[in-house]
């Protein structure tokens, strides 16, 4: 099925709070040619970036865990997430993200950074585009204790895992994040760790 055309599109911003809810009324095209009027709400929080950690040596990688209210509303007894490191953009291309962001939340400053993916995690409803990194770090790298960026009431715990307890976890619904399961995934089908 190709994508049929849209036009006169109109955006009401319904909420900017903390980040932008709009509602977009279109009109698009149908396969058999007809035009049809829609309306979708999407929300805008930029694009982000996110890194799996792994130490190929050790057989390790770092993931965090923090609150994430979302969960919590939504099934997720006490709220805490297993992820990787990420962040939005906030104006950094997103290698310079993933970068800032993993000095900040786990502590290790990392230079090199490989781009595997760049996908929408939610395209019904979220506008935000994310890069997905792969980058092998050591203990040399450690500067600091991470935990997230003290303006920013991140309350992180850093968490250097087996990367077949990981998997594990994975498995066992422990690790629920997407992100974090597909880069796990990619470092199995890569053999990274």
């Amino acid at each position: 099925m190709k994508n049929g055309s849209i036009k006169e599109v109109e955006k009401k911003v319904l909420s900017d709070n903390w980040y932008t809810l709009n509602k977009y009324t279109f009109k698009y095209q149908r396969t058999d040619g007809t035009w049809e009027k829609q309306e979708r709400e999407a929300y805008d929080r930029g694009n982000g970036a996110a890194i799996l950690l792994y130490n190929s040596k050790k057989g390790t990688v770092v993931l965090t865990r923090q609150f994430r209210m979302p969960t919590y509303v939504n099934g997720n007894e006490g709220g805490m997430m297993i992820e990787v490191c990420a962040g939005l953009l906030d104006g950094d291309n997103p290698a310079d993200c993933v970068r800032k962001e993993t000095e900040e939340e786990t502590g290790y400053k990392i230079s090199k950074v490989q781009k595997v993916f760049k996908t929408y995690m939610s395209p019904g409803s979220v506008t935000e585009i994310l890069y997905l990194f792969v980058g092998e770090y050591d203990e040399s790298m450690k500067v600091s204790d991470g935990g997230g960026a003290e303006n920013e009431t991140e309350n992180i715990e850093v968490l250097e895992l087996d990367f077949n307890e990981a998997m594990k976890m994975v498995a066992s619904g422990e690790i629920k994040d997407a992100k974090t399961i597909i880069l796990l995934q990619r470092a199995k089908m890569n053999a990274l760790v």
